[in-house]
């Protein structure tokens, strides 16, 4: 596997830093280098909130990403944020939720996701991140399925262990979306 950077970006209270450390867990598992890092904004929940993940065979010498290889966008700030700096031949998924433009740019692939009403049909939109992450991994193919859903398990575990059902069918319902091709350039 070669290196791989993603930028996870939307409001505070989204579970953008909480599907980072899925991702980062994850890729753990699968006995991946990581860097998990995490930004915010000063006023915390709706304000801004982006995490970078770093992935690599090889030790990673900074988590600090300026061109990443993806961008995860939840909110209409972040895709203005960072569709400039997804490196060309790079992935932006979109949640069209809550952003109601296409990426401007043509040498990138896009996944356009409507992660919240997904969510909603799993039981909750507040699993809209996972939807996200689902479509993240299911166009990427960076980590397996299965061991993403095992992250999510051991995330969800104890006093959270009701979401667990409902956070996978939403996973899942992200990662069938972009498996099947719904991706534009």
């Amino acid at each position: 596997m070669a290196h791989e950077d993603v930028v996870m970006a939307g409001f505070g209270g989204q579970g953008l830093l909480a599907i980072g450390k899925i991702l980062a867990k994850a890729a753990m598992e699968e006995g991946r280098q990581v860097t998990w890092f995490p930004a915010y904004g000063p006023e915390m929940r709706g304000g801004t909130a982006n995490c970078v993940v770093v992935i690599d065979d090889e030790p990673i010498g900074s988590p600090i990403s300026p061109r990443p290889r993806a961008a995860l966008v939840m909110n209409k700030q972040s895709i203005d944020k960072f569709e400039e700096t997804v490196q060309p031949g790079g992935l932006i998924v979109v949640n069209t939720s809550l952003i109601d433009r296409k990426v401007k740019r043509t040498d990138v692939q896009v996944v356009y996701v409507a992660a919240t009403e997904l969510a909603d049909q799993e039981g909750t939109s507040k699993a809209a991140n996972l939807v996200m992450l689902g479509a993240y991994c299911g166009a990427k193919e960076l980590v397996k399925q299965d061991t993403v859903e095992h992250a999510i398990e051991a995330t969800f575990a104890g006093k959270k262990a009701e979401l667990v059902q409902t956070n996978l069918r939403a996973f899942r319902r992200g990662f069938e979306l972009a498996a099947a091709g719904a991706t534009s350039h």
